[in-house]
């Protein structure tokens, strides 16, 4: 009886060694098939991150999309970017409401966040029961009970800081980390691949004299337009008696020469082309989506009434002993056009169309298809 007993014990501990032998195995699988799916997970952010860098949309609305596409793919309850911009720090995409914000876009002041902002590493933080609260959120206890903190630097420069956080105990324990700081070296790569066109989009203004926004508009919000097409025509014209209006008439008489010549383009175009101040004499307007044949002869309909009206001269105008009085001038205007093919450089076609005109004789006064 005693032996058989002691077969039974033995044969249940067989099992029991057996059955935790199997469920290590079992977890350490299920451990390498999550971290399997949170790496095939990373390579989908990385290239909806691509996808992302590639729209025709403001610096600003592609960071957005990019915390869009973490909080999504992640399953991240709450995600917010936070970059200094030189004089504060400004969140730049978050989901968090906005009454929250100035807590969170301070978060480079809380002691607990220091060691990671200086030894530039991740920092995880979380509560152990419900009568604790995360030491930044001060007097908020419920909306988030877990956090990790990944400080940004580009080229060893502190430029603000990536913070995710959770609405469960211990949310992010069993987190691959690695994962997260791919994801933070992305969020940096296109961080720094956008700040070029946030450059550009810093650099539009609107030109007082004509009421044009100046060329690096077509560079930023209105390519978002442009590039909805597969071609759009551009043209490039210049007022090839500008300089000689401003030295024998006036200067006055000049600026009343291109404000008149862009109020007559102006009301002529419509929403979806878009007409700018490119330099000095010259002017582009793009005819998104438009071929070049129907703006050769929309620009002979424009010539010929730029060209036809006369302008006074202005006050300024003196008229020497030996001269005449000059009664009116006339604009003179030289036309460049070409086709723009989405996916290409914009400005190497305008920068052709320049080169063109600043080469021909101030006498030509044209249409020239390029």
């Amino acid at each position: 009886m005693l032996g058989i007993l002691i077969t039974f014990v033995i044969i249940l501990l067989g099992i029991a060694i057996a059955l935790v032998v199997y469920n290590m195995k079992l977890k350490s699988k299920l451990q390498i098939l999550n971290n399997t799916s949170q790496k095939v997970t990373s390579l989908s952010v990385l290239q909806d991150f691509m996808n992302t860098i590639s729209e025709q949309i403001t610096a600003d609305e592609k960071i957005r999309k990019i915390n869009e596409i973490l909080i999504e793919k992640y399953e991240i309850k709450y995600s917010t970017i936070v970059i200094y911009n030189g004089a504060e720090y400004e969140i730049k995409a978050s989901n968090v409401e906005e009454k929250h914000w100035p807590i969170l876009k301070n978060l480079q002041s809380e002691k607990v966040f220091s060691d990671s902002i200086q030894t530039a590493t991740p920092k995880y933080i979380t509560i152990n029961n419900d009568n604790e609260r995360l030491p930044y959120l001060k007097m908020e206890y419920a909306r988030a009970k877990s956090a990790m903190f990944f400080p940004l630097y580009i080229d060893n420069v502190y430029i603000g800081y990536w913070i995710i956080e959770g609405s469960k105990q211990h949310e992010f324990d069993n987190v691959d980390t690695t994962i997260l700081e791919v994801v933070k070296n992305n969020i940096i790569s296109v961080f720094r691949t956008i700040e070029n066109q946030r450059v550009i989009d810093n650099l539009v203004r609107e030109d007082r004299l004509s009421g044009l926004k100046n060329v690096e508009y077509l560079y930023s919000e209105a390519k978002t337009v442009i590039d909805k097409y597969p071609t759009s025509a551009v043209c490039v014209f210049k007022i090839q008696n500008l300089e000689k209006i401003n030295e024998k008439v006036s200067r006055k008489t000049g600026n009343e020469v291109i404000s008149k010549l862009c109020n007559i383009i102006k009301n002529s175009l419509s929403d979806e082309y878009f007409f700018v101040r490119y330099s000095g004499p010259k002017f582009a307007i793009v005819f998104s989506g438009t071929d070049v044949e129907g703006v050769a002869q929309f620009m002979k309909n424009i010539k010929k009434k730029v060209e036809t009206t006369k302008i006074e001269p202005r006050e300024d105008y003196k008229v020497h002993s030996e001269d005449k009085r000059i009664p009116y001038v006339l604009p003179s205007i030289n036309v460049a056009i070409s086709t723009y093919y989405k996916g290409t450089a914009l400005e190497g076609v305008m920068s052709k169309l320049e080169e063109y005109l600043d080469s021909a004789n101030l006498s030509e006064s044209d249409i020239n298809y390029l």
